[in-house]
């Protein structure tokens, strides 16, 4: 339902009210201007969904306020829906939450999993409230999956989450006599990743005469990085004498290296001297600032519009393709794990499945009728 609408064209925004991970959100809709990214950023929690491909600010009167105050060329509709204040968390709630992000951090887990973790322990314990803690019990587990989490249509991996984010709380902060231990997790799903041709890699790569744009993707392919950790990367990481990429401090802490070639070489050294980075590889518009994971995703975005190619394309989707593109030419699946930098040769697995090179070979009775 449409939350408000800015009905004069000047910014070309619309608003809408949302439901995105447990709460209630404003998402934000505008043709790309880094004026209005600049200035929504302002807004406290302001975030980024990929899910939605927006951003969205918190949905309250003071938020809001804040965006009339940012934006008032923009004609705001004389009436608009009521903002009601969400539900305060109780102290015993917020108390055991602030423990559970202290024992995270003291584990040294990433930003991103605490942040997932605390949201998906809050939305368990809201649930229950005002039920005592050390009353809780297997069946209100079941009784908030199905009437909240499946009521909801949320996702498997999310469930998976509050799940995972509940255990830690009620084993190591509550210790409680909460049976953790029994907690069904849902099915697994088993998902094949999704590859796009050579040709398709190519077109992408060469859609882009914008130096730095074309580099940036080449570089995800050409080492099968993740976003992340093409972003992270800094000048010094490229060791262009041994032909190698140091990776650090990827998903679960690890580093590695991946191999990378003369052409690559040669096209960082181009981007290199017309764009002279600080600190980071690949820097946004001011010095020293790290590119953003939402104009990298744009970057992409427009890359596959200019070739033409209509799939629902991630930039997941390139180092996907980078490693079926391996096992298709004959590398080992060993060597595949380490360069991807997976923990369980299992992970790695998943790409023999959606390999071409020996599927092709299969014969279809078809044919022979």
């Amino acid at each position: 339902m449409l939350f408000l609408d800015f009905k004069r064209n000047y910014y070309d925004m619309k608003a809408t009210k949302i439901f995105h991970k447990n709460e209630n959100r404003i998402k934000i809709e505008f043709s790309f201007n880094h004026e209005i990214a600049s200035k929504l950023r302002q807004i406290p929690d302001t975030r980024w969904s990929k899910t939605h491909n927006a951003w969205h600010i918190p949905y309250s009167k003071e938020a809001f306020a804040l965006l009339k105050k940012l934006f008032p060329e923009v004609e705001y509709p004389q009436k608009v829906t009521s903002i009601k204040t969400e539900h305060p968390v109780p102290i015993e709630v917020e108390e055991g939450l602030d423990k559970l992000m202290l024992w995270m951090v003291h584990k040294r887990y990433s930003e991103s999993t605490i942040k997932t973790y605390l949201d998906g322990a809050k939305s368990f314990l809201m649930y229950v409230y005002p039920k005592p803690m050390d009353d809780l019990s297997n069946e209100d587990m079941v009784d908030y999956v199905n009437e909240y989490i499946i009521r909801r249509h949320l996702s498997f991996s999310y469930q998976n989450q509050v799940i995972n984010a509940v255990k830690i709380f009620f084993r190591e902060i509550i210790h409680s006599g909460f049976d953790v231990e029994k907690f069904e997790r849902p099915r697994r799903q088993y998902k094949l990743p999704n590859v796009l041709s050579k040709e398709e890699i190519s077109a992408i790569l060469k859609a882009h005469i914008n130096v730095k744009h074309k580099t940036m993707l080449s570089l995800i392919y050409a080492c099968g990085l993740r976003r992340s950790e093409l972003l992270h990367l800094k000048p010094a990481d490229v060791d262009s004498k041994r032909g190698l990429l140091k990776i650090r401090q990827a998903k679960g802490y690890k580093d590695r290296v991946s191999p990378i070639s003369e052409k690559i070489i040669e096209m960082l050294r181009v981007y290199y001297k017309m764009y002279k980075p600080k600190i980071w590889l690949f820097e946004g518009q001011n010095e020293g600032e790290q590119y953003s994971e939402e104009s990298l995703s744009k970057v992409l975005k427009m890359s596959c519009k200019k070739a033409k190619i209509i799939k629902p394309v991630t930039l997941h989707w390139l180092r996907h393709s980078y490693a079926t593109h391996l096992l298709e030419s004959g590398t080992d699946l060993r060597y595949i794990q380490e360069l991807l930098g997976h923990k369980s040769s299992k992970t790695t697995e998943i790409y023999t499945h959606v390999t071409t090179k020996n599927l092709q070979k299969i014969k279809s009775p078809f044919d022979d009728l």
